[in-house]
């Protein structure tokens, strides 16, 4: 996979909010660890990160401002230099600045991860897609909720069908993590017959 110097990450509403318990069920229970590792490897390759945070306007909402779940799930807490959007919508670029800081900043490639799946993931990446800039989704490092007598992986399946091709490349934090200046430490422990276990090879 071929990662630009000019890409940004872009990661989407990774907040306190999406672990009260009232989501329900989630799939990809390692999200959070996939996530850190590409976080964690883009910044030392000195690529641009964007942080997108949902200020829910909804009074019942876990994301509403001035309360803990509004605030950054402490491995994404954005670090100085790094820009955080607020959104009030599914969209991270529906009424905020998003396009045009990467538009000026050249990035025309996106890596995006965040949740949910199929909400304000799916639809951000859609909406990316139909301003022309390239996306890379990172699956492992999204999740989503059962609903409706659907399960989490079900519905996370489903949704990345709907991208992969048409509005994105659904990629793995591994095949991320592999084009990344000084990743290869980052992807995963050895084990003894020489093999990486989140790589498999």
């Amino acid at each position: 996979m071929r990662i630009p110097e000019s890409a940004a990450l872009v990661l989407v509403d990774l907040q306190r909010a999406i672990d009260h318990p009232s989501w329900g069920v989630r799939n990809h229970p390692d999200a959070e660890v996939r996530g850190a590792q590409v976080l964690a490897a883009w910044r030392k390759s000195g690529r641009r990160v964007f942080h997108v945070k949902h200020d829910s306007v909804e009074p019942q909402s876990t994301y509403r401002p001035g309360q803990p779940g509004n605030e950054f799930k402490p491995e994404f807490v954005p670090r100085a230099g790094e820009p955080v959007i607020a959104k009030q919508t599914g969209s991270a670029f529906a009424g905020t600045g998003l396009a045009k800081l990467l538009e000026e900043g050249g990035h025309q490639t996106l890596v995006l991860f965040g949740v949910i799946t199929n909400n304000s993931v799916e639809t951000t990446v859609r909406h990316a897609a139909c301003l022309g800039f390239r996306v890379i989704l990172v699956e492992d490092a999204c999740f989503t909720f059962a609903r409706m007598g659907w399960a989490a992986d079900e519905i996370h399946a489903m949704s990345l069908v709907n991208l992969d091709g048409e509005y994105c490349e659904v990629a793995t934090a591994a095949a991320v993590l592999l084009p990344l200046d000084g990743a290869r430490g980052l992807v995963g422990e050895v084990v003894e017959d020489g093999t990486d276990p989140l790589l498999g090879e």
